[in-house]
């Protein structure tokens, strides 16, 4: 008589992502994915997560504490992001489970776009299309959308990480930028000297960039980290880019400072209600909006998915993750 196969563990696929990375998947384990991109409540995330050992999460799906007792066989949930402020960790080191992200992966794909962003705000790139395309451009003028220098001026960056420090080379040795930073902890020496970059206090670094970038994780801490305060001590030329986390910036006193030119620009890629906008972002002009796209290059979002995929099965069949963001004491054992 035929031995029986083992039973294979079960993984949700929570959102819609390269065909190619689910099929990896299925020579693994038993799949539930969600090709249609259906927009799943909670109530129906924790229903399909019943039974399943894994998770693969674009970064959007809440898991704590609630989350991890309604499921109790869920061993580990892979993000296919860096962030993962949709991780209270806590609460999955207590429940033994993993939760996994992806850095590396995205960072320069990302760096490119943080760049494209402040060029884009500081060049008033958006403002003369729509002024193009609305058929309003009828002669050329000495100031028509004249912006603001990138070579040779102080970029600022807040937050200091892999991203942060592509950010730094490419304004440093690209675009011969002075280059000022603001980190929780200050970098090596060595990554200092090979990006140029100085350390400096927060406070100075508001008020001397004429770019600021912010690359920092989303935390209660930094919650707001720029507000009306922060922004009143900006350059009235300044512009911010944030490709961040929503919710580092007060988006309302944002809209303030555009609106009344207390900073000259800003370009966003994060939001604070993502996918909701604030409506004052839409009414200003002197502001680039894109829709969370810093890593949407095909290539990179690829990695991004097989690296979350690969944290999958590295852990459900050998026990280890290959990029943990957490180290639980106990994990759970499977079921």
């Amino acid at each position: 008589m035929a031995a029986a196969s083992p039973v294979r563990p079960a993984v949700l696929v929570a959102r819609a992502i390269f065909p190619e990375t689910v099929q990896r998947l299925r020579a693994h384990f038993a799949v539930e994915d969600n090709p249609d991109d259906a927009e799943w409540s909670r109530a129906e995330l924790i229903r399909r997560l019943q039974g399943k050992a894994g998770a693969l999460l674009t970064g959007t799906q809440r898991i704590d504490d609630a989350l991890l007792r309604a499921c109790p066989t869920l061993r580990i949930v892979a993000n296919m992001t860096v962030g993962y402020n949709n991780f209270d960790v806590a609460a999955l080191d207590a429940h033994g489970v993993v939760g996994t992200n992806t850095p590396d992966v995205l960072t320069e794909t990302t760096a490119d776009f943080g760049f494209a962003l402040l060029l884009a705000a500081a060049r008033r790139v958006t403002e003369s299309e729509h002024f193009l395309r609305a058929g309003r451009w009828t002669r050329w003028s000495y100031d028509l959308f004249a912006g603001a220098e990138v070579h040779g001026t102080t970029l600022g960056i807040l937050g200091m990480g892999r991203i942060g420090q592509a950010i730094a080379r490419r304004g440093a040795h690209g675009f011969g930028m002075r280059v000022l930073y603001h980190n929780r902890t200050r970098l090596d020496a060595t990554i200092e000297a090979d990006c140029r970059a100085t350390y400096v206090s927060k406070a100075e670094l508001l008020r001397e960039a004429d770019h600021l970038v912010l690359v920092l994780p989303y935390t209660p801490q930094n919650h707001h980290i720029i507000g009306a305060t922060e922004l009143a001590q900006m350059k009235p030329t300044a512009v911010l880019v944030n490709i961040a986390r929503g919710g580092i910036v007060d988006d309302a006193a944002l809209v303030e400072a555009l609106r009344t030119r207390r900073i000259a620009a800003a370009g966003l890629d994060v939001f604070e209600e993502e996918p909701a906008v604030h409506p004052g972002l839409l009414e200003v002009p002197n502001v680039v909006l894109t829709p969370h796209i810093a890593s949407a290059t095909v290539r990179t979002r690829r990695a991004m998915a097989d690296l979350a995929a690969d944290n999958l099965i590295a852990f459900l069949t050998q026990g280890r993750a290959l990029t943990p963001v957490n180290a639980p004491r106990e994990l759970r054992m499977a079921s």
